[in-house]
């Protein structure tokens, strides 16, 4: 089996090896059985202003699903809004379809991850000119650095989707049950940016630790949430140096990356400015403690190996956005 399994992961990466860049989009990963409950968790507070959040999320490596800890990270741009990865059924498989940060929030398939993440669009802040502003209805911040904040309880209520519901995927068995609406698939219209390099270093960072791994946590991992992206190098609290601005890498318009049968709607999401932002961060903060969680169900049988797919290509016809 050991040996199966190394010779899988060495055909694969050899498959990325000689697959274009430019043609990444077009691969994902499906898996034949459910990715297991979202933890609770509480968020740690925002350190400093302009950080969006990024809600945690199941990943999966060679030995199973592992928990990407949610994350306060840097908006690639002045206006950027996060539309979460999830994963959706389709075709008998359960497929990953990668987030991506865009003018609107798109479907991610009424998942409710919480924190402004209920399911529809998101409801945590909104863009005002050039600073953002959180809701800390459902937003921690540290008050003594952000003050750019408002109270807005009737917006989460409207926008929940799957109230008290741990569920991580959308359609298929027991998954979430949520259309799309029209202002939603125009979102998937706009133009894309794919994941940062702070996105991409802290999930690669997640994947190397064997604790983030369903098999050795149960679906209780040890780090659920982190004040700042985690380092391959350093999975705890690494020191944070001058940051060059981050370089957008976008889609074309109306790609979504392995996006399956889209669904949901949108919430508020203000008059974003288009000026790129100049970044500079401090030093890491310490990660915070997370609360005891209840025991979940047992690790799911592993039995059908990750596939994957070349997406199919996208109708470029398509209106760029609105």
């Amino acid at each position: 089996m050991h040996v199966f399994r190394s010779a899988r992961w060495l055909l694969l990466a050899l498959l990325f090896a000689v697959v274009p860049a430019s043609s990444f989009a077009g691969v994902f990963i499906s898996v034949g059985f459910a990715p297991p409950v979202l933890p609770v968790y509480e968020q740690p507070p925002c350190p400093e202003p302009g950080l969006m959040w990024t809600p945690g999320y199941w990943a999966y490596g060679e030995d199973g699903y592992f928990w990407v800890p949610g994350a306060w990270v840097p908006a690639p741009y002045e206006g950027a809004l996060w539309t979460p990865g999830y994963w959706g059924w389709s075709n008998g498989m359960y497929v990953f379809n990668e987030g991506y940060w865009g003018r609107h929030v798109g479907y991610y398939g009424g998942v409710n991850y919480g924190f402004g993440y209920m399911g529809i669009g998101f409801v945590g802040g909104r863009w005002h000119g050039h600073d953002f502003e959180y809701n800390t209805e459902v937003m921690r911040v540290d008050e003594r650095r952000v003050h750019s904040t408002y109270m807005d309880r009737a917006i989460v209520d409207r926008y929940t989707v799957a109230r008290g519901s741990r569920v991580a995927f959308s359609g298929g068995p027991g998954g979430i049950r949520h259309e799309a609406g029209p202002e939603e698939r125009m979102a998937e219209r706009d133009q894309h940016m794919r994941i940062t390099s702070f996105q991409q270093q802290h999930e690669a960072a997640a994947r190397t630790d064997r604790g983030a791994y369903f098999r050795s946590n149960g679906g209780r991992p040890q780090n659920p949430a982190v004040s700042r992206p985690m380092q391959m190098e350093n999975h705890g609290a690494p020191a944070m140096r001058q940051m060059p601005q981050e370089q957008a890498r976008p889609m074309p318009p109306g790609e979504v990356q392995g996006r399956s049968t889209p669904q949901g709607h949108p919430a508020y999401q203000g008059q974003p400015q288009s000026r790129p932002m100049q970044e500079s961060r401090p030093a890491y903060q310490a990660q915070p403690q997370s609360r005891p969680m209840p025991q979940e169900h047992a690790a799911p049988q592993q039995h059908a190996a990750p596939q994957q797919h070349a997406a199919p290509k996208k109708d470029e016809s398509k209106p760029k956005g609105h």
